[in-house]
C-alpha cells in the first residue's frame, strides 16, 4: 500500500475530528438564522469543547467504571468507524476491514456504552434515557444492516469500500427502486442514531422528550467534552457515509494525491449540504411523541426489507 493510502486514512480521521464540531456549528447557525436569531457562530462548538476540556470532570457518588470510561469509549469507537468507512477513498490500508457488520457493531458498542453509563448513575433520568435509547437502538441497528445490505447484493460483498466503488462504476443502481428504498430507510436510521428531530431533540432538557440528554446529564468537564465530541463525530460520520453510499461521486478510487484532495473538498461540500438541509428541516419538524417513535422506526425497517427484496430480484440471485 502506498503512502497516499495511509495519508487518506490520516486525513479522513483528522477531518472527522476537526470537522464534526464545525458541522454542528453550521447546523446550529442555519437553525438560528431561520428562526430569526443571530446565532453564536460556526466555531461555537469548538469554543465550548475548549472550555470544557479545561474543567475537571466530576463523577457522582456511587458510580463505577461504566460511567467513567463511557466518554473515552464513545469517542474511540466513533474514531475507528471514522477511519474505516470510505469517506475520501476506497483504496486505503483499512479498506479490507471496513465490513458492514463491524461498522454497525462499533456504532452499537458506543450506544450501549453510553446507556450503561446512564444506568450507572442510579438516577431516574439516567435510567429513563438509557431505556429509551436501547428501545430505539433495537430498531435502528437492524435497519442500518438491511439498508446497506440492499446495496451490497449487487456488489456481492458487505465490504463498504467495495460497495462504494461498485456504485461509482454503476451509479444507475442508486436510482433503482432498491436504492431509493434503502436511501429512505437509512436516512431515518441516521436521524435516530444521531438523536435528531423528529425522533429526539438534542437541545432539550424536558423530561418527556429527553433521550440522549437524559443519559449524559451527570457529566461535566472533560468527560462532557468527550461525550459531546463523540456525538458530533457520529453525526459527521453517518452523514458522510450516507453521502458516500448514495452520492459517491468525487471519492477517490485509486491512490492519488490529487484525487484525495478533490475528495476532501467534495466530502466537505456534501456533508455541509446534508447538514444544512437537515437543520432547515428541523425548524419545521415537531418532536414525535415517544410511543410514535417505534412506529416510524418499524416503518423504516420495512422499507429496508423491501429494498433487500427488490435488490435480490433485480440482481438475479
Amino acid at each position: 500500500m502506498s503512502a497516499v493510502g495511509y495519508a487518506a486514512v490520516a486525513v479522513q480521521t483528522g477531518a472527522v475530528v476537526g470537522g464534526a464540531p464545525l458541522l454542528t456549528g453550521l447546523m446550529r447557525q442555519v437553525r438560528a438564522r431561520l428562526e430569526g436569531r443571530a446565532g453564536a457562530g460556526v466555531l461555537q462548538p469548538w469554543r465550548d469543547t475548549r472550555k470544557l476540556l479545561r474543567r475537571e470532570p466530576i463523577a457522582p457518588v456511587g458510580t463505577g467504571p461504566a460511567f467513567r470510561t463511557a466518554p473515552a469509549l464513545l469517542v474511540a469507537t466513533t474514531l475507528v468507524v471514522g477511519s474505516l468507512v470510505p469517506l475520501l477513498s476506497t483504496d486505503t490500508p483499512v479498506a479490507g476491514r471496513a465490513d458492514l457488520i463491524l461498522v454497525v457493531a462499533l456504532l452499537a458498542l458506543g450506544t450501549v456504552t453510553l446507556a450503561l453509563a446512564g444506568l450507572d448513575t442510579g438516577t431516574a433520568f439516567g435510567g429513563m434515557g438509557s431505556s429509551r435509547e436501547m428501545t430505539i437502538a433495537a430498531l435502528v441497528e437492524p435497519t442500518l444492516l438491511m439498508a446497506v445490505l440492499a446495496l451490497s447484493l449487487p456488489a456481492g460483498t458487505t465490504n463498504l469500500p467495495a460497495i462504494v466503488a461498485d456504485a461509482v462504476r454503476d451509479p444507475s443502481r442508486l436510482a433503482s427502486p432498491a436504492g431509493l428504498l434503502a436511501a429512505a430507510a437509512l436516512t431515518v436510521a441516521v436521524l435516530a442514531e444521531t438523536g435528531r428531530l423528529p425522533l429526539d431533540n438534542p437541545s432539550t432538557h424536558l423530561e418527556l422528550t429527553m433521550v440522549h440528554e437524559a443519559m449524559v446529564l451527570e457529566y461535566a468537564g472533560r468527560d462532557l467534552a468527550l461525550v459531546e465530541l463523540g456525538a458530533q463525530m457520529r453525526l459527521a460520520v453517518l452523514l458522510g457515509l450516507l453521502a458516500s453510499l448514495f452520492t459517491p461521486w468525487g471519492i477517490a478510487t485509486s491512490a492519488s494525491a490529487a484525487g484525495l484532495a478533490l475528495a476532501l473538498v467534495v466530502l466537505a461540500a456534501k456533508v455541509a449540504l446534508l447538514g444544512t438541509v437537515l437543520a432547515a428541516a428541523e425548524v419545521f419538524w415537531a418532536k414525535l411523541r415517544l410511543f410514535r417513535v417505534p412506529e416510524l422506526l418499524a416503518g423504516s425497517f420495512l422499507l429496508a426489507l423491501l429494498a433487500v427484496a427488490a435488490s435480490y430480484f433485480l440482481s438475479g440471485e
